[in-house]
């Protein structure tokens, strides 16, 4: 009785480590699901299924106040996706809270209730930054739909002695089945190349050739044709962030009130962004008495 019980549990340890591999290495059969009506899903990697999102957590795309020009770039590369014509993925990266994912949310709302005539369907798709290793397994589930897909993953980054990084890096461009034509993979980062410092130049000091070992680190962020960089924001900018949501939410303020607040509220913060934008007309709304979203 004792030997078949020992059996049993060397068993399924042997099915998980089996299971884990094939995770690993994207050859489970993934159980995803499209539905009708439903245009935003997370990726759960560990059971390989797609979550439909019914309600996604975006803004207007007319309210990204101060980035005007690279909401332009990327919609015009998500547009010319969605036509079926040539585009490429993009990385965003830079300050905390200057509308990197809400910069996508945004443009995939914008271009779904368009209604331009010819525009395939568009389907957005969020994967963790820990399910990176399963992307192998989505993309060969989406790959003969006949949607088009924008794979996001928000906060992009490896730390040291991770090595997911080479199946992205494999997916983006290099791999022998690479990224299929129907998909687009758009990542958020605070770093430039996705790599700490201290990981590249301990690549550097220990490789045999080290100018190779760090060009195979930051030669991932190179797989992106796209690169936009977004910086924190002056004064006059976070200001004008400010009143662009007043105005939305209808907020009835004095503009030398408002002002004054706005400027109390970031300094109170140490910092000026879209996010601290957002939360200040948050708590202003609450001290006139009004409900928004």
């Amino acid at each position: 009785m004792e030997n078949n019980d020992t059996l049993s549990a060397i068993s399924g340890a042997l099915e998980k480590i089996a299971h884990a591999l094939e995770t690993m290495a994207g050859t489970t059969k993934a159980t995803a699901r499209i539905e009708d009506g439903v245009n935003a899903y997370l990726w759960d990697g560990a059971e390989h299924v797609l979550r439909p999102v019914r309600a996604v957590n975006r803004i207007p795309l007319d309210l990204l106040e101060g980035v005007a020009h690279l909401r332009d770039i990327l919609l015009e590369n998500t547009l010319a996706f969605a036509r079926g014509h040539g585009a490429n993925n993009a990385l965003l990266w830079g300050a905390r809270g200057m509308g990197k994912s809400s910069m996508v949310k945004a443009i995939h709302g914008h271009i779904e209730s368009s209604g331009e005539p010819g525009l395939s369907r568009l389907i957005l798709i969020e994967i963790a930054r820990e399910d990176i290793a399963t992307l192998p397994a989505l993309l060969r589930f989406v790959v003969d739909r006949p949607e088009r897909y924008i794979i996001y993953c928000d906060d992009l980054s490896f730390d040291r002695d991770e090595s997911s990084y080479k199946a992205l890096k494999s997916v983006l461009d290099g791999g022998l089945e690479g990224r299929p034509a129907n998909t687009l993979f758009y990542a958020t980062s605070n770093r430039r190349h996705l790599m700490p410092r201290d990981m590249i130049e301990n690549e550097r000091s220990t490789a045999i050739n080290p100018s190779e070992a760090v060009e195979e680190k930051v030669s991932l962020s190179d797989r992106f044709g796209l690169w936009l960089g977004f910086h924190n924001c002056d004064q006059d900018t976070y200001l004008a962030m400010v009143r662009n949501y007043v105005a939305h939410f209808a907020i009835e303020v004095s503009e030398d009130e408002l002002r004054a607040r706005a400027i109390e509220w970031s300094a109170t913060r140490g910092s000026r962004s879209g996010r601290v934008a957002i939360q200040f007309v948050r708590h202003l709304a609450g001290l006139k008495g009004k409900s928004i979203s």
